[in-house]
């Protein structure tokens, strides 16, 4: 496989791929992720499949632009990513930043997309299919006690890049699922900044503009323009919470196909490097006999 950087328009992105074999597949990770989520998982699907692991703008090795961070610029970029590696059409898995990316991308070039996995954009954070739906005023001001919270925190630094892998494998041991996936995507997953000190590689500016956006997102607007079939990926913990299990199966039903699918013991949204082999089987079912107009042979 190629890793590099390659120049779309006004932006870098850092991608890794071999688009040499069968359909494609667009590999989308998590915020504050990187394309090295996905170890466990390329190697399962590159014998048969064209394979795209990008970096999304803010993150890893991307350019890190000071705006642009609405779901819909990113999927953008992975626009004209696909265009500029010649892929016409593609299969989109994502993880939660990737999901939501995922569908953006789906609903704005539905010519473009056989199929989603998603493994995120399974609810809002507000209102009918949110978290927290409460009067306009009061949604205002959960908004505005976030972004608070966010500014007033300054962006972790570290003496070494040890010391960032560290922190990261108290945090996962804790729960038990440290292994040498999180690994490799931590290990890489770190820069030194202007002082000379250690940063994870998602940009603490991408991250408070993300997340401003993420809270005025209404991601059932983007499932009533899909037309491709797609898979839920819901975790162990979300399924057995009632609020976001409503919200899954209301979004379900705007769905023309739609499958949901629950590991057992996985935790949002690591499954992908927690269990590599079960979830590339999930995805494969899911994906393997399906034509480029995304219907069942």
């Amino acid at each position: 496989m190629i890793e590099k950087r390659i120049m779309l328009d006004n932006i870098a992105i850092n991608t890794k791929y071999s688009v040499n074999r069968g359909q494609a597949i667009l590999f989308l990770h998590f915020a504050g992720g990187n394309l090295n989520m996905w170890n466990g998982i390329l190697p399962q699907f590159e014998n048969d499949f064209s394979v795209i692991a990008p970096d999304l703008r803010g993150h890893g090795k991307s350019d890190k632009p000071l705006n642009g961070y609405h779901i819909d610029d990113m999927a953008n970029d992975m626009y004209l990513l696909l265009k500029h590696l010649d892929v016409a059409h593609c299969h989109i898995v994502g993880s939660s930043l990737g999901a939501e990316v995922a569908i953006s991308l789906a609903a704005s070039h539905p010519e473009l997309v056989i199929s989603i996995v998603c493994d995120g954009a399974l609810y809002n954070e507000f209102g009918e299919y949110g978290l927290f739906n409460g009067t306009d005023a009061e949604i205002e001001q959960k908004k505005k006690d976030l972004y608070n919270r966010m500014i007033e925190r300054k962006e972790p630094t570290f003496t070494s890049k040890e010391e960032y892998v560290e922190q990261q494998r108290v945090k996962l041991t804790s729960i038990g699922i440290w292994n040498s996936y999180f690994k490799d995507l931590y290990e890489s997953n770190v820069e030194l900044n202007e002082e000379g000190n250690f940063k994870s590689c998602y940009d603490f500016n991408a991250k408070i503009q993300y997340a401003k956006a993420y809270w005025d997102s209404q991601f059932e607007k983007y499932y009533k323009k899909i037309k491709c079939p797609v898979l839920f990926i819901v975790s162990e913990e979300e399924w057995k919470d009632e609020t976001i299990k409503r919200i899954v199966l209301a979004f379900s039903d705007l769905l023309d196909v739609c499958e949901i699918k629950n590991i057992e013991k996985s935790i949002h949204p690591y499954v992908w490097m927690q269990f590599p082999d079960i979830a590339c089987n999930v995805v494969k079912d899911f994906i393997i006999d399906r034509d480029i107009v995304g219907n069942k042979k």
